[in-house]
């Protein structure tokens, strides 16, 4: 099938699997990935954090992250010390071999996509 497509209520609108983090409170979800050979392979869905512990986090593949919701502050840190204060609609590409910090006092909600196989967060 040329064309994949999943509503809203089976992506955006659905919480994400819980990934670990110290605060059990960050959220990941694969929702397509590509065919291709394992290291070409590119998977996108949605990430959330909620409030409670920071989740610093090392990428082993490169990612781009589009900020789609937040509520109360969210900011996004490198391990420079470069910090965001995150909106909706801000975009975020981490390199592989980043870590990054992410902080909230409520949510945020991001859609992604990495180059990674599916399920390799």
């Amino acid at each position: 099938m040329p064309m994949l497509y999943k509503p809203a209520a089976e992506g955006k609108a659905v919480r994400p699997p819980q990934i670990p983090s110290p605060g059990n409170n960050s959220f990941l979800g694969d929702t397509f990935t590509s065919d291709a050979p394992k290291e070409q392979q590119m998977s996108c869905g949605f990430y959330k954090q909620e409030k409670g512990e920071p989740l610093v986090y090392t990428y082993t593949y490169d990612e781009m992250k589009v900020i789609l919701e937040v509520e109360g502050e969210y900011t996004i840190t490198d391990e420079t010390g470069y910090s965001v204060s995150v909106s909706p609609g801000d975009v975020f590409y981490f390199k592989k071999g980043t870590t990054i910090t992410f902080k909230t006092t409520g949510y945020g909600l991001a859609f992604f996509t990495g180059l990674r196989p599916n399920g390799e967060a």
